[in-house]
């Protein structure tokens, strides 16, 4: 039997703490350690600069993310899409708690929190793709 890593294609399944830093890099772009340390501060949580480094540096390891060098600036990127992260994310989520089941999690979501009238065109939208295509 696979691991979810292999499963995802070698990247292992990112943790909260990357999951924050990979927000902030999908809004606003390619930035540096202090530009994303300061942003987590202002809209997540208050992170010490040391703290956002290192975890950023273990994340280049694990191939999370890529690094270029712009003078004395190191400057990190997400190594891929956001959704491309969020698919492996929640294919490793329907397989840990939901059995394997992208439907249950999806009605579980659905029903713990509100969903805006536009958020419900989009999934009705997306269950009519669905069905289109199955019935080809």
């Amino acid at each position: 039997m696979k691991s979810l890593q292999e499963q995802n294609g070698g990247l292992p399944e990112p943790t909260k703490s990357e999951l924050e830093i990979l927000q902030v890099l999908w809004q606003y772009g390619p930035s540096t350690v202090r530009f994303v340390n300061e942003t987590l501060n202002e809209q997540m949580r208050e992170v010490n600069y040391s703290s956002t480094l290192k975890l950023m540096q273990i994340m280049l390891d694990k191939g999370l993310l890529k690094r270029e060098v712009e003078g004395k600036n190191h400057i990190y990127r997400p190594a891929e899409r956001q959704e491309v992260t969020q698919s492996r994310v929640i294919k490793g989520l329907a397989t840990i708690a939901f059995g394997g089941s992208p439907a249950s999690l999806a009605l579980r979501a659905l029903g713990s929190g509100e969903t805006t009238a536009e958020e419900l065109e989009q999934i009705k939208l997306l269950i009519k793709q669905l069905e289109d295509q199955q019935n080809k």
